[in-house]
């Protein structure tokens, strides 16, 4: 079977009348969809983004009573830090 004569005789069938139109219908569906996710997914990322900035700026100015203690004991920088890696390791037999 040669590839260009099976390739003719497909050109020349009819083609099914189920598919006139097909191509637009898709396209108007997804322009369909994509015009019904549009608004409301933005408003709600935007007061989202809002209040986690807000929490996160009431969180950092009203540290309670035991924040403020725990964050001075555990000075990253400090000379004698619990966490630091030097402590936490085995010192040998």
């Amino acid at each position: 079977m040669n590839i260009d004569d099976a390739l003719q005789r497909l050109a020349a069938a009819p083609t099914h009348p189920g598919l006139d139109g097909l191509e637009s219908a898709v396209f108007a569906r997804i322009e369909a969809e994509r015009d019904a996710r549009a608004g409301p997914p933005i408003r709600i990322g935007i007061i989202t983004a809002a209040a986690a900035a807000l929490l996160g700026t009431a969180g950092a100015v009203l540290p309670t009573g035991e924040a403020k203690a725990s964050a001075s004991a555990l000075a990253p920088f400090g000379a004698s830090s619990p966490l630091a890696p030097s402590t936490l390791l085995a010192t040998g037999p």
